[in-house]
């Protein structure tokens, strides 16, 4: 045999190497991939089937992790049919830009998402009805956002780690009053609280509530932020 001549083990390894369009490929944990390859490893457009969970994914690849525009579905025991879970933008394996996500019940989120996580702009329907809408950081809302609950009640402001946080307002439906201040955790610190939309309110209160008469309202407000601040310090 001519030295050139290489083994025939390496010859086998080479025709192994995936590149270019492949019928479907089966590993040894018996999940399947039908589609594009590159270097031997999953690149351009694929169908990814897992056996074990019986997931599926439908779209971009890029040096064998989901990248690009994709679909993720999986497989509902009782039907026997597939319901989607999510639709959008991928990076490096993770859902990465817009995306639509449906949860186990009637929640959507559409909207940004960073390394898997919902972070930039966003739009989550809940179960409950509330929907919010806004910026969200690390799966939390955190940012300028505002949320409406499904008895009317809404909120516009500030949010931090998923809570309200910072300048927001609060509209209660029922009474028609408009609650304007600064919140903590979740919890209103310092504010006004005025009458808005009382004539259409279904329980508004017997009394409306005065007009409040201070010279410079801002600044008792602002004094009353910073003494909270003080404390907290």
């Amino acid at each position: 045999m001519p030295k050139n001549t290489p083994k025939k083990s390496t010859i086998l390894d080479n025709k192994s190497q995936k590149c270019g369009l492949r019928h479907t490929v089966f590993s040894v944990h018996g999940d399947e991939y039908n589609g594009e390859w590159r270097d031997n490893k999953k690149h351009g457009k694929g169908l990814q089937l897992w056996k074990k969970s019986g997931a599926t994914y439908n779209g971009k690849w890029k040096n064998g992790k989901r990248d690009g525009y994709g679909i993720y579905s999986v497989l509902i025991p009782e039907t026997k049919e597939y319901e989607r879970k999510y639709c959008g933008k991928w990076k490096n394996g993770k859902k990465h830009g817009y995306g639509t996500y449906f949860y186990s019940n009637s929640a959507v989120y559409e909207g940004e998402w960073s390394e898997g996580l919902r972070s930039g702009w966003g739009r989550m329907y809940y179960e409950s009805g509330d929907t919010y809408e806004g910026e969200w950081m690390k799966d939390k809302n955190h940012g300028q956002g505002i949320i409406r609950f499904a008895n009317g009640d809404w909120y516009e402001g500030n949010w931090q780690d998923g809570k309200r946080s910072g300048n927001g307002k609060y509209y209660y439906s029922d009474k028609g009053q408009l609650y304007e201040g600064f919140w903590v955790n979740g919890v209103a610190k310092c504010g006004t609280l005025s009458d808005f939309g009382r004539e259409e309110a279904p329980s508004p209160t017997m009394y409306p509530i005065p007009q409040v008469c201070l010279v410079n309202m801002q600044l008792v407000l602002e004094e009353a932020r910073l003494a909270h601040r003080h404390q907290c310090c």
